[in-house]
């Protein structure tokens, strides 16, 4: 059997006289006294050989080796893959025995290196192949600039495509990075970017492969949790800042100290919502919770909360409802005092029904103070509402605000629709493109201001944001969070302010 074991890596290597092995295997089977146990391995031998000459002859006419490589000690198939360029998939493909369970890579062992297919990227970053539209976001979508002295390396790991809803944000988000890096290119910091599609259920290890990827400062990414960590690990190895701008779950945060997580949990959130509005208004307001019937509400725990935190400080607060007549519902409302009111919904329909009802209570009783106490997703309906909002003062509790008539807002919208041929996606709350735009302002900023030693605070970054507020803090020996927050104030006489917490 050790013969036939040297023979398969000869076989595959080169071309020789197929009557040798026959010649091996028959003295080796003249050594078996057994006549029986002689047959049955004289066909065993036989079938495996004729099995061998079959899958050569198939695998000559598909397959073009491009290296053979004698593995050393300690490598693994992730290094061997990124060394010769190649993915993983293309390496086991070209060597079926390492997908078997069990397979383990040994020093001395011979595997094929296969050429990398059409539309791959090569290590020097050009496609093999003709490179069109198809060819070119199969991997990337902007890749091999040209090489500047003491540029800041971005790296972008999201889906980019247009073929989803994650695709589609994904890319405004990544025109925004460009935009910014264009911007501060004007000032004189120089930038490099990478850009890597990298969609849902794949693995980004074989982007991790990408020669440019370990030369990278800041990598901004991924989408999806289960591509953090593998993402996470990379960064640390290779000590680069991994900026998270949107929602996962997971706690890699909590032991990487190169992870800047911008999301902050549903949990956080609440308890920093409730603590702002105790702040502002248990020693003035009378609290008025407005029960909307609204069964796929995603805002009961806040109100649930806040209702607990009322109970133990033994503040008094009035519960009504939107089905409530008139009257009863008027009867909830302090005349000595203002009043401050909490939706159990943050949805479109049921917030107009609360503004038809506080009109009608207005008409009834124009001596009542009222401010609204809201939710983010209000500012979806701003365009519609903002009226409203002014005039029952409202205060939106979030980490965001995009204010539309800001002129440094309108330039960069305008700049956008001249760059790419149409506007900024109005769907999208919060703007994607200006999340991309602020965010690589940011961290390009505070890498260049910082080096390596950049902590994301907001003291290190001469930056005012156009739509987020970023000052990350430590979370125990790991990475770090934005631990912004903000009530963005609609005031009665028309003008707006953010009270940051």
């Amino acid at each position: 059997m050790k013969c036939c074991k040297r023979f398969c890596v000869f076989y595959h290597s080169t071309s020789f006289d197929y009557r040798f092995l026959l010649y091996i295997c028959s003295c080796n089977l003249l050594l078996i006294e057994n006549k029986s146990m002689f047959m049955r391995n004289y066909l065993k031998y036989l079938m495996l050989f004729l099995a061998m000459t079959f899958s050569y002859s198939v695998l000559a006419q598909s397959v073009q080796w491009r290296d053979q490589h004698k593995v050393k000690r300690k490598e693994t198939i992730f290094g061997i893959a990124k060394e010769y360029g190649v993915t993983i998939p293309q390496l086991l493909d070209a060597n079926p025995a390492m997908k078997q369970a069990g397979y383990e890579l040994k020093k001395g062992d011979l595997i094929f290196v296969p050429y990398s297919k059409e539309g791959d990227f090569l290590p020097d970053g050009s496609v093999k192949g003709k490179t069109d539209k198809k060819a070119a976001t199969k991997s990337t979508v902007a890749q091999a600039p040209v090489k500047a002295v003491n540029a800041i390396r971005v790296g972008v790991m999201l889906p980019l495509h247009n073929q989803d809803g994650d695709g589609k944000r994904m890319v405004e988000y990544y025109r925004g990075i460009l935009l910014a890096l264009n911007q501060l290119k004007s000032e004189g910091i120089t930038t490099e970017v990478h850009a890597w599609n990298v969609p849902k259920g794949a693995d980004i290890r074989n982007t991790l492969l990408e020669p440019n990827a370990s030369k990278l400062d800041v990598i901004f990414g991924p989408l999806y949790s289960e591509q953090v960590k593998p993402l996470a690990d990379f960064c640390r190895a290779y000590d680069i800042k991994l900026v998270i701008p949107f929602s996962i779950s997971g706690n890699d945060v909590e032991t990487n100290p190169n992870i800047f997580q911008v999301y902050q949990t549903e949990a956080s959130l609440t308890n920093k919502a409730i603590a702002s509005f105790l702040e502002r208004f248990q020693k003035s307001h009378h609290p008025i919770f407005i029960n909307c019937k609204d069964e796929t509400s995603q805002v009961g725990e806040f109100t649930t909360s806040l209702r607990k935190q009322l109970d133990l400080q033994k503040i008094k607060y009035n519960l009504t409802s939107l089905k409530s007549s008139n009257a009863d519902f008027s009867k909830h409302f302090d005349a000595t005092r203002p009043n401050v009111v909490i939706l159990n919904s943050e949805k479109s329909p049921q917030l107009n029904e609360v503004f038809a009802k506080l009109a009608q209570l207005k008409k009834t009783r124009p001596g009542v103070a009222i401010s609204l106490f809201g939710y983010n997703q209000w500012f979806v309906y701003q365009d519609y509402n903002l009226d409203q909002y002014f005039k029952y003062n409202t205060y939106i509790p979030s980490t965001y605000y995009y204010n539309k008539a800001a002129d440094k807002t309108k330039e960069l919208e305008a700049k956008y629709t001249e760059q790419y041929g149409e506007p900024m996606s109005r769907q999208y709350i919060p703007r994607m493109a200006i999340t991309g735009y602020d965010q690589a302002q940011f961290f390009v900023r505070g890498l260049k201001a910082n080096g390596k030693n950049f902590k994301g605070t907001a003291a290190e970054v001469k930056y005012r944001p156009l739509q987020t507020r970023y000052d990350f803090v430590r979370v125990g020996q790991g990475g770090y969070i934005n631990d912004n927050f903000q009530l963005v104030h609609f005031k009665t006489d028309q003008t707006m302010e953010n009270l940051v917490y």
